[in-house]
């Protein structure tokens, strides 16, 4: 079954997926919440990413109104632990694995998991994860671009669809800016304790950052 792709991010998609439950405010927690906004939409800078992004990410919305939006790639092929995109001479995979607890550093509130590894994390927080980003691969007209496992390691449970009215849809895509020198990868993952989005950011064929907002239920 093909996802129904979602290209732009409307004030009428998000008042849709609030309804469904998929996007509202964040919960409050009964032990210590360890994320943070400090990769988040709000501080980014400089303009330019910043419109970019407003684009195509939900965290953006409010700034997107009357903008025209980026060329998009769409998935190709997608299973429950990878999801493929290509075109234009761009090819990105993204491979998920099981999460293996015995190989982490596991931090405790209680009962409650907050860090792995002396970070936070994001993806079923909270909770032992029981899968982790394992790998994303990028190709720019044939030259490979290193995405860095710093960048990806704590994103935990992703998942690659979220249904709505019993239809499978999905707002990933693969993004370029209009002057050609940027590149975008966007993952949006739906997530019962606060759903995370994600975009990396590569410019001139390397990567620049990337912007993580999270709490979207």
């Amino acid at each position: 079954m093909r996802l129904l792709p979602v290209n732009i991010l409307s004030p009428v998609l998000l008042i849709m997926l609030c309804t469904t439950g998929k996007v509202c405010a964040q919960k409050n927690y009964d032990y210590q919440d360890t994320r943070k906004k400090n990769e988040g939409f709000a501080r980014l800078q400089p303009h330019d990413l910043r419109s970019d992004v407003a684009t195509f990410s939900l965290s953006g919305i409010s700034e997107s109104v009357g903008a025209l939006p980026l060329e998009k790639i769409n998935y190709t092929n997608f299973g429950n632990d990878f999801m493929d995109f290509a075109g234009d001479g761009i090819k990105v995979s993204v491979r998920t694995a099981p999460f293996d607890a015995s190989k982490h550093k596991l931090q405790y509130d209680e009962k409650y998991l907050i860090k792995i590894d002396k970070r936070t994390y994001y993806g079923n927080y909270g909770k032992m994860p029981l899968t982790t980003i394992a790998n994303i691969t990028l190709t720019i007209n044939g030259d490979t671009v290193s995405i860095p496992e710093f960048s990806y390691n704590d994103l935990h449970n992703i998942n690659f669809d979220y249904t709505n009215k019993g239809v499978k849809r999905t707002t990933n895509g693969v993004y370029k800016s209009k002057d050609g020198h940027r590149i975008y990868i966007y993952l949006f993952s739906k997530d019962n304790t606060g759903s995370y989005e994600v975009t990396w950011i590569i410019q001139d064929k390397k990567f620049l950052r990337r912007v993580l907002d999270y709490g979207f239920m």
